[in-house]
C-alpha cells in the first residue's frame, strides 16, 4: 500500500479494536463524571505508581517524550472537566484554557517538523525507534499547522451543554476544520512519528472524530483530549508495537509524506480562505466572536447540547 504496509486479518482486528475500545471508554466517561474521576484521575496515578515501580512499563514510559505527551493529555482533560463540572464552566477560563492548550499542541507539532526538516537529511533511525526523514513535506505541514491555528475561530463561545453529560461545547468547530485539522494530525504524526503512525495517528484521529460524527457533535476537542488521554497511558503501560496485533508500518516512501502533507496543505488553506471570505461578508473579528452563526452545522451543533 502506498501510505501503511503489513496489513494481515490479524492487523486490521487489532486496529479496529483499539478504535472501538477508545470510543467506548470516551463514550463512557463522557456520559458519567464518576466514570471520568475514575479514568482520568485514579487510573493515571496508580498507573504512574506502578511505573515508577517498575512493575508496568513500556518503551515510551522511559523517556520523557512519552511521559509528558499523556501528562499534557491529561491537564486538557481535567482542565475540560473544571468547565464541565464547577463554576470555572461559566468564567473565561471555558474560553482561553481549550483554545491554549490546543494551540500549543499544535506549536509543539509545527516546530517539531521544521526540527524533523533541518536534522534529518537521510533516513534515520532515532534514539526512540522512531524512522525519519526530513524533506519538503515537513515545511508544507508546518504552514499547514500555522494556518491551522488561524482558523480556530469563534472560541469565545464556548460553553457547557445543557444536558446531563454536561459536555464542553465548542459549536462554531465545524466538521470542515476537523477535516483539516485530522489530516494535519495525520501528515504530521506521518512525518515525526512515522513508526506509529498508524496507531498513534490514524487510529487516535478515527476515533475522535467518529465520536463526533456518530455520537456528540460539538465536542470534538473534548472527544480528543479524552481520547489522546486513555490512548497515552495505554502507550506508556503496554508495549503495543510489540504485539503481533499492531504491527502496520509506515512504507517510508518519500512520495506517501510529499503527497499526504500537501494534501493537509492544500485543505488547510481551502479553510483559511473560507475563513477570511465568511470575516468579510460578515464583518465579523473570528477571535472575538463567533463566525459561522448562520450554518446548518453551527445549528446543529447547538441543538445537540441543548443549547
Amino acid at each position: 500500500m502506498f501510505f501503511f504496509t503489513n496489513y494481515t486479518v490479524t492487523n486490521v482486528i487489532g486496529l479496529l479494536l483499539l478504535v472501538a475500545a477508545l470510543v467506548l471508554l470516551n463514550e463512557v466517561s463522557r456520559r458519567s463524571r464518576a466514570a471520568s474521576i475514575v479514568m482520568y484521575i485514579v487510573v493515571p496515578v496508580v498507573l504512574f505508581l506502578l511505573i515508577a515501580l517498575d512493575v508496568v512499563g513500556s518503551p515510551s514510559s522511559k523517556t520523557w517524550f512519552g511521559m509528558v505527551k499523556t501528562v499534557s493529555a491529561l491537564l486538557g482533560v481535567w482542565g475540560f472537566m473544571l468547565i464541565r463540572y464547577t463554576r470555572l464552566g461559566s468564567t473565561r477560563f471555558a474560553w482561553y484554557f481549550p483554545v491554549a492548550i490546543l494551540g500549543i499542541n499544535i506549536a509543539e507539532a509545527v516546530y517539531r517538523d521544521i526540527e524533523v526538516f533541518m536534522t534529518y537529511k537521510t533516513l534515520t533511525v532515532d534514539d526512540a525507534g522512531l524512522t525519519l526523514l526530513g524533506g519538503y513535506w515537513n515545511l508544507f505541514n508546518a504552514a499547514a499547522g500555522v494556518l491551522l491555528l488561524l482558523t480556530m475561530t469563534g472560541w469565545v463561545g464556548i460553553k457547557v451543554a445543557r444536558t446531563s453529560s454536561r459536555d464542553m461545547v465548542w459549536p462554531d468547530q465545524l466538521w470542515f476544520w476537523i477535516l483539516a485539522y485530522d489530516l494535519w494530525n495525520a501528515a504530521y504524526c506521518y512525518n515525526c512519528i512515522s513508526t506509529r503512525g498508524m496507531y498513534a495517528g490514524i487510529a487516535l484521529l478515527l476515533s475522535c472524530t467518529i465520536a463526533e460524527a456518530f455520537l456528540r457533535r460539538g465536542v470534538w476537542l473534548q472527544h480528543r483530549a479524552q481520547t489522546l488521554a486513555l490512548f497515552g497511558m495505554f502507550s506508556l503501560a503496554v508495549d503495543y508495537r510489540a504485539l503481533p496485533a499492531f504491527s502496520i508500518e509506515a512504507t517510508y516512501d518519500p512520495h506517501a509524506w510529499g503527497v499526504l502533507s500537501v494534501l493537509a496543505f492544500a485543505v488547510n488553506l481551502a479553510v483559511f480562505v473560507y475563513m477570511l471570505l465568511r470575516v468579510k461578508k460578515t464583518r465579523r473579528n473570528p477571535y472575538k466572536t463567533e463566525l459561522y452563526i448562520e450554518s446548518a452545522s453551527y445549528r446543529k451543533n447547538c441543538r445537540a447540547n441543548g443549547l
